[in-house]
């Protein structure tokens, strides 16, 4: 699934996020844990430099958790991650943990430590935010792009968050990744087609998590076809059309909430082995099309000099 939801407020906060880096002395990126590798912005990445970042798995309670041992492992080996920290909303108290970490990071005891924290739409920021402020400071809601500006909050064991927006990145080459990023709600509804998305959701729980599939739709003999097994589920579900036909576009739905919801259990969508094959294959990819771009460009010249 290609991505092509790339709102202006976007494209402002990347421009904002550039200029403010160089004044910040730490990044925080928010990740969500359920997908840590598609939850990455690489644009962050070109323009960050060397600057000290800390990784925060969030929403630690939908994912599995073993899986998020292993990418907490992962992030510990990657060079330029000082840290990696576990965190969920339903446990406050883990998240009021992050400023001694940022300040033992950092080892500054004579000035304020400007940190920057970022993080794609809908992975949790703003809630994150007002546990550490101790007030509702940022607003926050259950769909992606709810912060539309750069804000800076003070918290008052001298750290200076400067606030951005939930921000994608133009084009998301892994497809893997434009799919995982729509089931976890990172993606406007309106930019993707429910069924398709529910078809790869399907798909990858039938062959990973079969028996919370087995559980919650209450399914013996659980189809090894997507189409069947939200066939099935619509049939269970009663979302049916008049003629008892089911309304695949309404049970997709359902079936996307109840897996964003955690109702479908602790689920993650990807593993590091994943992230390592699949930049592989995108190393691929970006050589296939600039190989195909340079024969262009030379059909072009040829043509232009006859």
């Amino acid at each position: 699934m290609h991505i092509q939801w790339y709102p202006g407020h976007m494209h402002k906060a990347r421009k904002e996020m550039k200029e403010t880096l160089p004044k910040v002395d730490l990044i925080i990126e928010i990740l969500d844990a359920r997908i840590p590798f598609s939850s990455e912005n690489p644009m962050l990445a070109e323009i960050r430099g060397n600057k000290p970042a800390i990784k925060v798995l969030s929403k630690t309670d939908l994912a599995d958790v073993e899986m998020t041992k292993q990418w907490l492992h992962h992030f510990d080996q990657e060079q330029g991650t000082e840290a990696a920290f576990p965190v969920t909303t339903k446990q406050p108290e883990t998240i009021k943990k992050l400023p001694g970490l940022i300040r033992q990071k950092l080892k500054f005891n004579d000035r304020p430590i400007h940190a920057m924290i970022v993080g794609i739409p809908n992975v949790g920021k703003s809630t994150l935010i007002n546990i550490l402020a101790g007030r509702t400071i940022a607003k926050t809601g259950n769909e992606p792009a709810i912060t539309k500006g750069q804000q800076r909050i003070k918290l008052d064991n001298g750290i200076i968050l400067s606030d951005t927006p939930g921000v994608l990145w133009p084009n998301v080459e892994n497809i893997n990744s434009g799919y995982r990023l729509a089931c976890t709600g990172a993606v406007r509804d309106t930019a993707m087609e429910y069924p398709d998305v529910a078809f790869y959701l399907a798909n990858y729980l039938i062959k990973y998590y079969p028996n919370n599939l087995s559980s919650r739709y209450e399914i013996d003999h659980l189809p090894e076809v997507e189409l069947e097994l939200l066939e099935l589920i619509g049939k269970k579900r009663g979302c049916l059309r008049s003629g008892g036909q089911v309304d695949l576009d309404k049970v997709s739905r359902l079936f996307l909430m109840e897996y964003r919801d955690g109702i479908l259990g602790e689920i993650s969508l990807e593993t590091p082995e994943d992230k390592v094959k699949e930049l592989k294959e995108l190393v691929l990819i970006r050589e296939k099309k600039r190989a195909l771009k340079a024969e262009k460009e030379a059909r072009r010249k040829k043509k232009k000099r006859k």
